[in-house]
């Protein structure tokens, strides 16, 4: 029956519609004018659970139909063969180099290319409710730690490392949370010796990126409505998350209206990067609405492998793309915007790094430069399971209709994840909330955390977002084909395990409320045999499991260090020029000295527009910022 209903409606809708038989390929072609067609990964192919596999690809189907969500007919046309020279290319297409290549391009005269090593965004990804599958899908770098003394040591020390490979980065399959931090991490970044980067400094840049739709229930002087980001609350939340503001007021943690603004303490329905529903990466805000500017070139599929360098000035790059190799020049600048990981592996590639390391995998040193892949962290999250008392199992076929109808219902959502807690904890900085505490359920289709008996499971991570250890980025070998070396060294300094600790301590305060009590809110963890020689739940129990079960947020950062020259680590100075050789800079999060105390897209976006308007300064272009 729900075959013939679906194929009856597609007819309607006026689609040719095929699939693979296991369904981990999908194409249809769209009705309106453009004629996009477009291949996987699909949804369903990244479901673990077959009985979903034909609802995924209808609701593929439909979203593709619906431009307002996927936006088919405004997706960028790729190049296939570039041309010789460019003045500045741009390497990564992520939350920074979309940004970078989009504001670049505003100078008719200039011409730019953007070097992307993954595909398009995937159709699915404009869903927010699905949010979880494309974060597990193959346009994952699939990167894994190694060697983890203190952290990871249930999985032998190897701690997964989540980075999209696709346009958008990772604001392509993240939870698109709109949050910034706290102001003192950007004061702490001038103090440094960053010039240029204090709250005040930067605030004017989130503010030009900024699309606020919410800005009457905002603080204006925080927000921005002419930017191309657009950032708004989701259409839909479940009642529960509500019961969780009640549940933080009750604690005495209290509740903000914008963590962006003046309330930066408390629980709050925070903002996200979606417009009407739909998720909108930089990439979708800053390069679609330019798509057929000719001066701007954007190659996907191709994966950068060196920078040119000759005489100690960048002169372009090499890419493969359909196994053939592509050699490009750049007149003016090469900018890296590759992430965390990429940006320091590509530095080290070409020759840039610390010199015994090179000579130790057979690479020429172009420059001797000992922080290159230094200094990378990540915020640090441990999950707590719980069960509550829940009747209300939506129909997925119903919340498709509504979405497909209105842009609203569940799976315009991320549910029970769009709640947020940032609290401090006291450890290093007073008031600095370096504690988050997120909500994680209700999910839409092939994740069933209803479990019958009227019981939902339901999550709540405990966040610590101001580490003191620091990990390394590292030559695996020359084959730019290889994933470096990544050590994290998450929870090496006590200071880190007892954040995360105090994060646990706070979440299982929310769960001892009378708000959460009304649902039943039970805590489900099964104790540790590793740790059981501590009384379970117990500080002491926490100090040890947290070893054994917490892992990153993938909020990468600080690979490639932005500070002064007497900084021995710096590999940018604060005009993200890299030290030492011409021509050459960085802008994406591993230049953070210190990651942010929140989610990092919007920062990374900060970092782009920052990064655009000093080169554009340094080459003598003004526009009106």
């Amino acid at each position: 029956m729900w075959m013939f209903t679906t194929y009856f409606l597609l007819w309607l809708s006026g689609f040719d519609f095929t699939y693979s038989r296991d369904w981990t390929e999908y194409n249809y072609t769209s009705p309106d004018t453009c004629n996009a067609s477009f291949p996987g990964p699909s949804l369903a192919s990244m479901c673990n659970d077959t009985s979903y596999d034909l609802f995924l690809s209808i609701l593929e189907t439909f979203v593709g139909r619906k431009q307002e969500i996927a936006q088919t007919c405004e997706r960028i046309t790729p190049i296939h063969t570039p041309d010789a020279e460019y003045d500045f290319i741009v390497v990564g297409g992520g939350a920074a180099g979309s940004v970078v290549a989009a504001r670049l391009s505003e100078n008719s005269s200039w011409k730019v290319l953007l070097v992307e090593a993954g595909p398009e965004e995937p159709v699915g990804a404009s869903v927010p409710g699905f949010s979880f599958l494309i974060s597990e899908s193959s346009i994952e770098w699939g990167y894994q730690s190694t060697n983890e003394s203190y952290a990871c040591l249930s999985s032998n020390g190897s701690c997964p490392i989540s980075a999209a490979k696709a346009l958008g980065g990772s604001m392509m399959h993240n939870d698109m949370v709109y949050m910034r931090g706290s102001p003192y991490i950007f004061d702490e970044w001038a103090a440094m010796g960053n010039e240029g980067w204090s709250w005040d400094e930067v605030l004017p840049f989130f503010k030009m990126s900024e699309n606020n739709a919410d800005i009457d229930s905002v603080g204006r002087e925080y927000h921005g409505t002419d930017g191309p980001l657009f950032v708004e609350r989701l259409p839909s939340k479940p009642p529960f998350a509500n019961a969780i503001l009640e549940a933080a007021e009750e604690a005495g943690f209290g509740v903000s209206n914008d963590l962006n603004g003046n309330d930066s303490i408390g629980f709050a329905v925070f903002q996200t990067m979606t417009h009407h529903g739909a998720r909108r990466s930089s990439a979708a805000a800053y390069l679609r609405p330019i798509r057929n500017r000719t001066n701007l070139h954007i190659t996907l599929n191709s994966t950068c492998t060196r920078v040119i360098i000759e005489n100690g000035q960048a002169v372009g790059v090499e890419y493969y793309k359909d196994e053939k190799l592509y050699t490009v020049n750049a007149s003016k600048e090469v900018i890296l915007s590759a992430g965390a990981v990429e940006s320091p592996h590509l530095l080290l590639l070409s020759g840039v790094g610390p010199e015994e390391d090179l000579k130790s995998m057979g690479i020429d040193v172009v420059h001797d430069l000992p922080g290159v892949g230094m200094n990378f962290h990540d915020h640090l999250l441990f999950p707590i399971a719980l069960t509550i008392n829940e009747l209300d199992v939506y129909n997925n076929w119903a919340a498709l209709a509504e979405y497909i109808g209105f842009q609203t219902g569940p799976m315009s959502s991320t549910e029970l994840g769009q709640v947020i807690g940032a609290l401090p904890s006291g450890i290093t900085t007073p008031d600095l909330p370096d504690i988050h505490i997120y909500g994680y359920g209700y999910t839409a289709a092939c994740v069933a955390d209803w479990i019958g008996d009227g019981q939902r499971e339901i999550n709540f991570w405990a966040g610590y977002e101001h580490p003191k250890c620091r990990g390394r980025i590292s030559l695996a070998s020359s084959d730019p084909f290889e994933h470096p070396s990544i050590w994290v060294n998450y929870l090496c300094d006590p200071d880190d395990v007892s954040g995360v600790v105090k994060a646990i301590e706070y979440s299982l305060e929310l769960v001892n409320t009378t708000a959460l009590k009304a649902y039943n809110t039970t805590f489900t963890a099964t104790p540790l045999e590793v740790c059981s020689n501590y009384t379970f739940a117990s500080t002491e129990y926490w100090e040890c499991a947290v070893h054994y079960s917490a892992s990153g947020e993938f909020h990468i950062a600080g690979s490639c260090k932005m500070g002064p020259s007497s900084d021995l680590l710096a590999v940018v100075d604060p005009r993200l020029r890299v030290y030492g050789i011409q021509g050459l800079r960085v802008a994406d999060a591993s230049i953070m000295p210190q990651v942010t105390s929140a989610n990092i897209g919007s920062t990374c976006v900060m970092i782009g527009e920052r990064a655009a308007h000093m080169i554009k300064q340094d080459w003598n272009y003004t526009d009106a910022m």
